[in-house]
């Protein structure tokens, strides 16, 4: 399993949560109530997934709330990641050979 980057980008009036995705890198501004921008990015990371399994890890030394934040949401996600893939796995939607 592959482990991706995420990191906090913290502006003066807003904080990022950055995701290195395999062609892309995806951003969800952690200051703003969008769930479509979530959807849109949860949906380009499933797109990844049909290439391969992996997860993401936080790089951040700050020890502040959106750290926290991130964390937990990070470990859910890569608990949604991983179901997915196994479906999409039973049903032959990978773009990977399974001898791989």
């Amino acid at each position: 399993m592959e482990t991706k980057k995420a990191t906090i980008t913290r502006e003066k009036d807003k904080a990022i949560l950055v995701l290195v995705g395999l062609s892309n890198n995806y951003e969800i501004i952690l200051t703003e109530d969008n769930p479509n921008n979530i959807k849109l990015v949860f949906n380009n990371l499933i797109n990844d997934l049909k290439k391969g399994i992996f997860k993401f890890e936080l790089e951040d030394t700050n020890n502040d709330l959106f750290h926290n934040i991130c964390k937990e949401y990070l470990i859910q996600l890569n608990t949604e990641l991983q179901s997915i893939y196994n479906e999409m796995d039973e049903f032959d939607l990978l773009e990977i050979p399974n001898d791989l």
